[in-house]
């Protein structure tokens, strides 16, 4: 269908160490949980109040894994694009349908890139091209700004 976009943009924490499987075919995929963190005082009381949303996304580039799996541990910040992709599977116990949503990175238009620590100037691209600092140098604000606001 032209004129339609399938792209998500998240910047965030590991709520765990990465999980890494061997597929069918041989090859490995990195699943990762990533949290979203935003924060408000309610008018009313000015209390602070937060609101975490949990990702799920899934690494099929190979290299990507290799460095998702020596690099990354739970509370990693990192910057993820990828597409959106629901899945549909049966619940072996119930052996009713499920449905998941997940954060594909594969392909040219994805890429991971590791923020915050010693890591902050190092971009990981799936497209085959080099990640340019501007990208990296623009993140830092937000990922600054950002550090208070998360709960781990």
């Amino acid at each position: 269908m032209a004129g339609s976009l399938n792209k998500v943009l998240l910047i965030g924490r590991l709520g765990a160490d990465p999980e890494i499987k061997q597929m069918v075919n041989g090859k490995s995929v990195a699943r990762l949980s990533l949290a979203t963190s935003q924060s408000w005082k309610d008018k009313n009381t000015g209390e602070k109040k937060e609101k975490t949303e949990w990702h799920r996304i899934v690494v099929f580039n190979e290299g990507l894994v290799n460095v998702v799996q020596q690099y990354l541990k739970k509370g990693a910040q990192i910057y993820v694009e990828g597409q959106l992709t629901t899945r549909k599977w049966k619940d072996e116990q119930s052996g009713q349908d499920k449905f998941s949503t997940e954060v594909i990175i594969q392909g040219y238009n994805s890429s991971l890139t590791m923020l915050g620590g010693g890591n902050s100037g190092g971009g990981i691209a799936n497209d085959n091209s080099p990640t340019t600092n501007n990208k990296n140098d623009d993140l830092s604000q937000i990922s600054n700004d950002m550090d208070d606001e998360i709960p781990f």
